[in-house]
Parts: C-alpha cells; sequence; structure tokens
C-alpha cells in the first residue's frame, strides 16, 4: 500500500508550525541563549531543532525524512531575515 502524499499550501504549513510554536515549542526555547538562533518546525509533527542558521537542522530533517514540511522562525524576532533595516524583536 503506497501512502500519498498530502499537499498543503505555503500557508497552511507556516499556519501549523506557528501554531506548534505558540503552543508550547515558545515556552521551551524563548532564552537568553537561544534569542536569534533559527528553529526549524516539522509542521506534521511539530518536532524542531534550533541552531545559528537552520540549515543543519533543516538538512538533518530532510534526511530522515525527504517530504518533511519545515518551516523556520528566528526566535524571539518578528521576522527570520531583513532586508534594508534591522529585525525588531518581539520579546525581551
Amino acid at each position: 500500500m503506497t501512502q500519498q502524499a498530502i499537499f498543503w499550501t505555503v500557508e497552511e504549513v507556516a499556519q501549523r508550525a506557528k501554531q506548534f510554536y505558540d503552543n508550547g515549542i515558545r515556552q521551551q526555547v524563548e532564552s537568553g541563549e537561544n534569542i536569534g538562533r533559527m528553529i526549524v518546525i516539522d509542521a506534521e509533527t511539530g518536532e524542531y531543532g534550533i541552531d545559528k542558521n537552520g540549515v543543519e537542522t533543516a538538512l538533518k530533517f530532510k534526511q530522515k525524512k525527504p517530504n518533511a514540511r519545515l518551516f523556520t522562525i528566528r526566535i524571539g524576532y518578528d521576522v527570520a531575515i531583513g532586508f534594508g533595516g534591522a529585525a525588531e524583536r518581539i520579546v525581551e
């Protein structure tokens, strides 16, 4: 029996990952040492990993599950990357 892929829009992936983040992950990771680091969240499972830029974590997830639906957030900021200006902190 083959498993059919469930297609999600980018918005759906972002929404699910943010729900995981807001409903439990945030309280675990938003600390001094993690502020500014990147968290990669599997939008299907809620599994996450943290590293400096998210690349190492994303590669680990993709090795384990090539079709993983991943979303990256900069811990403690309202955006992951800023162009032409500084990203603003949302949490002190």
